[in-house]
C-alpha cells in the first residue's frame, strides 16, 4: 500500500507567491511542502484571477473581441455549420459582451475542473491503488500544478495580443506551419502544446510527492491519456473538416 506519510523533518509552510515560483523553480521540494501543509484555497483564487484577466482581458479590447470572433466562426465551421451574413452580424453583437462572459465562465470552470479533476485521480490512487491521501491533499497538489497552466496563459495573452488572435501559441501545429493544420497530422500536432507537457510532468511530480511513488510510471500513465485524447480530438475534428 502507498504511504503518504513523509519521514524526517515536516517542511516549513510558505505563502503562496512563493509557493508559485516554487512550482515552477523547484517543484518536488514544493510539493513536499505542499504535502505537508495543503493550503489550496489561495493558490485558486490567483491562479483563477489570473487566468482569468489574461483569457478575458483582451477580449475588452477591439482587437480581441475580433480574435474571439473569428475562432467562434472557425470553430462552428468546422462543425459543417454555415456562418450567413445575417448569422454573422448577430454573433458581432453578442460579442461585445464576450469578455463579460469569459470572465464568468473562467471563474466557474477553473475551480470546477480543479475539483473534478481532483475527484478522478483521489479516486484513482486512493481507491483503485490503496493509497491514504486526504482529499485535502489530492486538492492542493492539483491545484497547484496548475500554477503551470496559468504560467501559460501569461505567456501566451501577450502574443495573442500581437498577433490579434486567440489560442495556444506554443502548440507543435504553431512551430511547425509547414503542417496542412486542417489534416489529422496538423490537427494532432495542433493538440500538443508545450506547456501542457510541462503540466503533465509537474503534476505526476506530485502525485509522486503525495503517494511517495516514481514520477516516470505516472507520467507515462498520465501522457498516454493525453495522447488517446489528442488522437481521438485530431481524428474527429479532421473528418469533420473534411466533410466541409
Amino acid at each position: 500500500m502507498s504511504q503518504t506519510a513523509t519521514s524526517g523533518p515536516t517542511p516549513a509552510p510558505a505563502n503562496v507567491f512563493a509557493r508559485f515560483i516554487g512550482i515552477i523553480t523547484s517543484p518536488k521540494a514544493t510539493f513536499q511542502v505542499v504535502v505537508a501543509h495543503p493550503r489550496w484555497f489561495g493558490m485558486l483564487v490567483l491562479t483563477t484571477l489570473l487566468i482569468t484577466l489574461c483569457t478575458a482581458g483582451p477580449q475588452f479590447t477591439e482587437s480581441g473581441r475580433q480574435a474571439a470572433l473569428d475562432q467562434q466562426v472557425r470553430a462552428m465551421e468546422n462543425f459543417g455549420m454555415k456562418i450567413t451574413d445575417e448569422v454573422y452580424t448577430q454573433m458581432e453583437a453578442r460579442s461585445r459582451f464576450g469578455g463579460y462572459i469569459t470572465v464568468v465562465t473562467m471563474l466557474i470552470f477553473a475551480p470546477v475542473t480543479a475539483l473534478i479533476l481532483t475527484v478522478i485521480l483521489w479516486a484513482i490512487f486512493n481507491v483503485a491503488m490503496g493509497g491514504d491521501a486526504t482529499y485535502k491533499q489530492a486538492l492542493a497538489v492539483v491545484v497547484h500544478a496548475g500554477v503551470i497552466s496559468t504560467l501559460a496563459q501569461l505567456f501566451t495573452a501577450p502574443l495573442n495580443y500581437a498577433r490579434g488572435t486567440l489560442g495556444s501559441a506554443t502548440n507543435l501545429g504553431v512551430l511547425l506551419p509547414m503542417i496542412d493544420e486542417k489534416s489529422f497530422l496538423g490537427r494532432l500536432a495542433g493538440t500538443i502544446d508545450l506547456f501542457m507537457v510541462w503540466y503533465v510532468v509537474v503534476l505526476a511530480m506530485g502525485l509522486g510527492v503525495l503517494y511517495r511513488r516514481r514520477t516516470q510510471p505516472i507520467a507515462i500513465a498520465l501522457f498516454v491519456v493525453y495522447a488517446v485524447i489528442a488522437v481521438g480530438f485530431a481524428a474527429i475534428m479532421s473528418r469533420l473538416g473534411g466533410s466541409n
